[in-house]
């Protein structure tokens, strides 16, 4: 995530990158889109809706880090989402706050497309037949599935550093990681022979990636107790407030 990124612009400081391997993706997801519309031009602005509710959800965590006094400087576009990078103080109200606050987002989008297709299926008009209700539709539908998905506890999924974030309070900064890791690795383990089960390739893919981030989380934790053996302090790297897509 931190090279083959394409800078796109920056806001209040903090930058936004889209990975290259986006395009390669987007060249197939797009004409799968495209198929639920008469036009095709509705699936590309569908698929790129999708990545504009993404960018969201990952400026709720960037701004909210920073509102706690954090570090959150950089947003990463690919392929399954978008990646926050996060490093709140060192405290569990501000860690939960930084997490807590992209799903917050989803749900304030609740209300607006539940609104927009609402008013859209009323009209007595063209509008209510053609792609526009399909588009709004979908997103609709995008945002609760992102909503749902996130708050799975599953580290490091949103849910999963929700729930890293309430153990905190009782077990500490570094048991809490070791906690929520253990159960990141058995839910992603669950989402691996799920995604075989289904012959998803993607579920695959995004089982793998978050087996690779819950064991990180546990090698961290471990460096952590090391270090705290030997009387030295450790920062523990950015959190990286992930949101995987979609499938």
């Amino acid at each position: 995530m931190r090279t083959g990124v394409i800078r796109l612009f920056k806001i209040s400081g903090i930058t936004v990158y889209l990975h290259f391997s986006w395009f390669v993706i987007a060249a197939i997801e797009v004409t799968q889109f495209a198929g639920r519309y008469r036009s095709p031009v509705w699936g590309a602005l569908e698929y790129l809706a999708l990545f504009g509710i993404v960018l969201f959800h990952e400026f709720g965590h960037a701004l909210a880090c920073r509102q706690v006094g954090g570090i959150a400087n950089r947003i990463v576009l690919w392929p399954l989402g978008g990646i926050a990078f996060v490093d709140p103080p060192r405290r569990a109200g501000a860690y939960l706050w930084s997490i807590a606050a992209g799903p917050l987002i989803n749900v304030a989008l609740v209300p607006v497309f539940n609104a927009a297709v609402a008013i859209i299926s009323q009209r007595q008009s063209v509008l209510a037949s053609t792609d526009v209700l399909r588009f709004v539709s979908s997103l609709q539908y995008i945002n609760y599935g992102l909503l749902i998905f996130n708050l799975l506890p599953i580290f490091p999924l949103d849910g999963g550093q929700i729930l890293r974030a309430l153990l905190w309070y009782p077990f500490g900064e570094i048991r809490s990681l070791q906690i929520s890791s253990v159960l990141g690795l058995a839910g992603a383990g669950l989402l691996a022979l799920v995604g075989l089960s289904w012959h998803s390739f993607w579920i695959a893919i995004l089982a793998f990636f978050l087996l690779s981030r819950a064991a990180y989380g546990w090698q961290q934790a471990k460096a952590m107790i090391a270090a705290e053996e030997h009387g030295v302090m450790v920062s523990p790297s950015p959190s990286a407030a992930a949101e995987e897509l979609r499938r």
